[in-house]
Order: structure tokens, then C-alpha cells, then sequence
């Protein structure tokens, strides 16, 4: 990765955050929108749905960091490998770019939109919720399904070289297939309870999106939760950053 200024990180981030919840939403609607080819895809298409999402979108962003998330930018600057002076251009693009990919994730699918008949219960194609309400275990659930993700991200192996000068690559064999892998296993174990939102941008920009899109007959955006999928996440991160410097190397 290059070294980039203010503008460029916002840039990368944006378009490749925008790619992330256009797809990761995309096949949500897929899912639930009943004139929908895709209709009862059921949870296996969405996980695996947003895995697909978060490694083409990762490989759009590569030369940010493909970051994607504000969970994976703080877990980043809290184990020391992030200048926190860049903090900030990674978190405008992951928002920004969030709240671009729902809006055009609308615009693919208006028309489904349209004719959907229970157009009240079509806030969980943009944004999480519980199964079970409970703020201080929903919580729980997503500082552990972060914690997973960002701390996969700082201690996964990457290329090294034995001493018979053969290249180990570790997960750096898969690329970002390999975080797409993880973030369909976090879904498939541990997004039930919420909808495993692991990433604040990914929840709070569709969530945005869905509040002042004209969707007919919507529901609300349940903005007394909405804390929860943007603290969760954060605390996960922070706490596999903290953990991640005092394991030895």
C-alpha cells in the first residue's frame, strides 16, 4: 500500500465501501423482496452473499488498506499499526461510501420496492436488528463478532520465508477471499442473534439511506437501537487492537 493523502484514502474507501453495502444489501433484497428472482434465498445466500461483497469490495479499496470499516480502521490505530492522523479520511469514506452503495442498492431494486406488500419490514435490508431486543447483550453479540473479525485482521499470517528461503504464505494465499471466509463464518455462528452488523458504517449509512429514501409505506429506522451496531463494534475493535500488542510475537 502506498503511502496516500486525505483525499485519495477518502476516495479508495468510499468507493469501495459503497460496493460493500450496494452488494451486501443487494442480496438482502434479493432475499426478502418478494418479485425478486432471489426471493427465499434464505440466511445462507446473505452470508454468503456479504462474504462475496466484502471481497470484491476489499479488492476495489486495495490501495487504502481496504479498510471498509470503522471497527477494522480503530482496531488498526489501537494496536499501533495505523497513524491515528489518518483516522479520520478513512471513517468520511467508509460513511460516505456506505451511504452511496444503499441508495443505489434502492435504486436496482425500486421497482421491487414497489410491489412489495409488507413494505413496513423492509428496514432489515438496509440496516441490523435484534431477534431478541435486549441492548446490553445485543450489545455482547457484537463486540464478540468484532472482536472475531478484527482480531483474525491483526494476527492472521501473512507471507513469510522459511530458512530454506521457501515462501510460507499463510492466509496471504487467499487474498481478501480470506476475510470474505471470515466474515461468512462470523454470519453462519454468530449473526443470528443480531444480523451481525461488525462494522458501524455498514449499519448507520443504510440506516441513513432507508430514513430518507422514499421507500412506500416503510417502517422506521429504529434509531433507539441504532447505537448498538456503532458502540459494539467499536469496543470488539478496540479491545483485539489492545490484546493484539501485550500477546508476544
Amino acid at each position: 500500500m502506498v503511502d496516500l493523502n486525505f483525499g485519495e484514502i477518502v476516495l479508495w474507501e468510499l468507493m469501495g465501501t459503497a460496493a460493500l453495502t450496494l452488494l451486501g444489501c443487494g442480496v438482502v433484497a434479493n432475499a426478502v423482496l418478494k418479485k425478486s428472482l432471489g426471493y427465499q434465498g434464505g440466511w445462507l445466500l446473505i452470508n454468503v452473499g456479504w462474504g462475496f461483497a466484502v471481497f470484491i469490495s476489499a479488492s476495489i479499496a486495495a490501495p487504502s488498506g481496504a479498510h471498509l470499516n470503522p471497527a477494522v480502521t480503530l482496531g488498526l490505530a489501537s494496536a499501533d499499526k495505523l497513524d491515528w492522523g489518518k483516522v479520520p479520511a478513512y471513517l468520511v469514506g467508509e460513511m460516505l461510501g456506505a451511504f452511496i452503495g444503499a441508495v443505489l442498492c434502492w435504486v436496482t431494486y425500486k421497482l421491487q420496492f414497489d410491489t412489495h406488500d409488507e413494505p413496513a419490514n423492509t428496514r432489515g435490508i438496509f440496516a441490523t436488528g435484534p431477534t431478541v431486543p435486549n441492548y446490553a447483550w445485543n450489545l455482547a453479540t457484537e463486540i464478540i463478532g468484532t472482536f472475531v473479525l478484527v482480531f483474525w485482521i491483526l494476527t492472521s499470517p501473512g507471507v513469510t520465508q522459511s530458512a530454506g528461503a521457501l515462501p510460507q504464505f499463510g492466509n496471504a494465499a487467499l487474498g481478501y477471499a480470506a476475510v470474505a471466509f471470515v466474515v461468512i463464518g462470523i454470519g453462519n455462528s454468530l449473526g443470528g442473534p443480531t444480523g451481525y452488523a461488525i462494522n458501524p458504517a455498514r449499519d448507520l449509512g443504510p440506516r441513513i439511506a432507508y430514513a430518507v429514501l422514499p421507500i412506500k409505506g416503510k417502517g422506521g429506522a429504529d434509531w433507539n437501537y441504532s447505537w448498538v451496531p456503532v458502540v459494539g463494534p467499536l469496543v470488539g475493535a478496540v479491545l483485539a487492537g489492545l490484546l493484539s500488542q501485550i500477546l508476544p510475537s
